[in-house]
Order: C-alpha cells, then structure tokens, then sequence
C-alpha cells in the first residue's frame, strides 16, 4: 500500500469521524446550552457554534499534522498497521476534545446554577 494511498484513506475516515462527532456535539450541546442561558435561543447557538468550530479546527489540525510518518508502508499489512495507529490517534483526540467540552459545558452549567440561586435568594430577602 503507498504512502499517498494510506494517507487519502487516513484524510477520508479521519475527516468523516470528525465530522460526525461534531455534528453529534453539536445537536446534544445546543440543548444543554439553551437551559445554561436561561433560555436565550439565539446566545446558547452562537456559543455552541463556536465551541463546534473550535472542535473542528484542533481535530482537523491535528489530523493534518499528523499526515507525515516516518513508517514505511512497503505492503498492505504494514499500510494498514500504520494506518491503525494514525486512526487510533485520531479516536483518542476526539475523546480527549468530547470530555474538554463536557468540563466546558458542566462549568458553564454550575455558574449557571449558582447566578439563579444567588437571584432566587436576593429576591426572597426583598
């Protein structure tokens, strides 16, 4: 298997996974955003777009960076193994990058949780 082969399928499902996993932050964060804003539509979708870019700026950077190789790919089995591990990189990328926006989303939840409390109690002592 080529060098340009192994990296044209490594782009193809690295950029597909990518994508997926985005799009799938993106639908579930919209809701959770919405009630961390209290309801403002249009703040918690300007931020969840933003969080969506930034994932996919560092995901798809790291894939690029790491196009080069030093491996060789002299057969199919040595381009696949290759390609494992650059996909297996990928994958471990995206994980880290899902629970940093989990971390993300559960401060801005718990700020969140503590401004409507310290309201709720500034207008019961009124």
């Amino acid at each position: 298997m080529s060098v340009v082969l192994t990296n044209v399928i490594y782009l193809l499902i690295s950029i597909g996974l990518t994508l997926g996993v985005g799009w799938a932050l993106a639908r579930s964060g919209r809701v959770f955003l919405l009630d961390v804003f209290g309801g403002n539509a249009d703040l918690a979708e300007a931020v969840n777009r933003l969080l969506v870019v930034g994932f996919y700026l560092i995901n798809l950077g790291f894939v690029t960076l790491t196009m080069q190789t030093s491996g060789s790919t002299a057969d199919a089995g040595q381009g696949l193994r290759l390609l494992s591990v650059k996909i297996g990189e990928v994958l471990l990328v995206l994980g880290a990058l899902h629970f940093a926006n989990l971390v993300v989303f559960a401060r801005l939840r718990s700020r969140a949780q503590a401004r409507d409390l310290l309201t709720r109690q500034a207008s019961a002592l009124e």
